[in-house]
């Protein structure tokens, strides 16, 4: 059975993913996030590479300036990540469509 990753290891995969597939430098995320442009890439750097983690607004700022929900972030599998971002991806009513769905399973 594969061993359960530190919450500190998800967050640093999810961060790196999500940085990726918006297309932006780790300086670029950090400026963007609000961090001091002259720490920004060593900042984000240190995060993706679990050298630090991030405070609970900081974590907020990144998630944000991803455009995805802080919940990605910290999702303890692939799939849940997966389906928090497609979930957050739809409007209103087709979350309530596919809650209601998966809430009579």
């Amino acid at each position: 059975m594969p061993r359960p990753r530190e919450p500190s290891s998800i967050f640093s995969k999810r961060l790196k993913q999500a940085r990726l597939d918006a297309g932006l430098s780790q300086k670029e995320l950090g400026i963007l996030a609000g961090l001091d442009p002259f720490v920004a890439s060593t900042r984000i750097n240190r995060y993706e590479q679990e050298v630090h983690t991030p405070d609970q607004a900081t974590a907020k700022r990144l998630a944000k300036t991803l455009g995805v929900p802080l919940a990605y972030l910290y999702a303890d599998s692939d799939r849940l990540a997966r389906m928090i971002r497609a979930f957050s991806a739809l409007d209103t009513t087709e979350q309530d469509r596919l809650l209601k769905t998966i809430e009579r399973s």
